[in-house]
């Protein structure tokens, strides 16, 4: 049952320095470094080409077709806020525009992850204000109905906690625990720091079968070559 017609004012952020480290690393790699786990739905997408996004969750519950919420968790949002907007049904409608981000940028927000619809893309790609949503869509939407701001929202099948980081790029969206964050950015580095000597493998020629020694277990399960 969801919490309707509650703000939260107060946000346990995750760490600042784990945020910016987090930045560095694209979703493909912060979600393996996270366990493979706390990916959305792969239909959120940015809104424009190379749109990138990673900050700490203010989160919006909506009503369908209503984006009161929105100009509610305005009022929350503080330096490196991503605000993350989930709803109460599935909805497609336009619930953020130019308007809207203007607002946003002005009080520290980095962009908008939501499971609904945007509109006036071409003003949020000019203003380079990423956005990563549902559905692109004209209809408006009213003021007339209460969600709540800053509670604990499923947007598309992940759960986001307040305070939690998220990524987004052209890979998609993924939610990083803010408990986890610190200790998912020193395994995001492990990682890309071992990608970096693959990499220079199999630019040299090598093949993933040696590199990460394939054909032994091929080799068991029945694979046979024919010439």
């Amino acid at each position: 049952m969801h919490e309707l017609g509650i703000v939260h004012r107060t946000v346990q952020r995750a760490d600042r320095a784990a945020v910016e480290a987090l930045a560095e690393f694209g979703v493909a790699t912060v979600h393996e470094a996270l366990g493979r786990v706390g990916l959305l739905r792969p239909y959120i997408r940015p809104v424009y080409e190379g749109a990138k996004v990673c900050g700490t969750a203010v989160t919006a519950l909506l009503q369908p077709g209503d984006n009161w919420m929105l100009h509610v968790a305005a009022e929350q949002v503080q330096e490196g806020d991503v605000l993350v907007a989930g709803c109460t049904t599935e909805c497609e409608d336009g619930f953020f525009g130019e308007l809207l981000a203007t607002s946003m940028r002005a009080r520290g927000a980095q962009g908008l992850i939501i499971d609904g619809g945007c509109r006036d893309v071409d003003e949020l790609r000019a203003m380079d204000f990423p956005v990563f949503s549902r559905a692109i869509n004209a209809k408006g939407t009213v003021k007339a109905t209460l969600g709540s701001v800053n509670v604990p929202v499923v947007v598309a099948n992940a759960l986001v906690e307040p305070g939690d980081v998220i990524v987004a790029d052209t890979d998609g969206v993924v939610v990083v625990p803010a408990a986890k964050a610190s200790e998912v950015a020193a395994a995001a580095a492990k990682r890309e720091a071992g990608e970096a000597g693959k990499r220079a493998r199999f630019q040299e020629g090598e093949l993933g079968l040696d590199l990460y020694d394939m054909r032994p277990k091929l080799a068991a399960m029945g694979l046979t070559y024919r010439d």
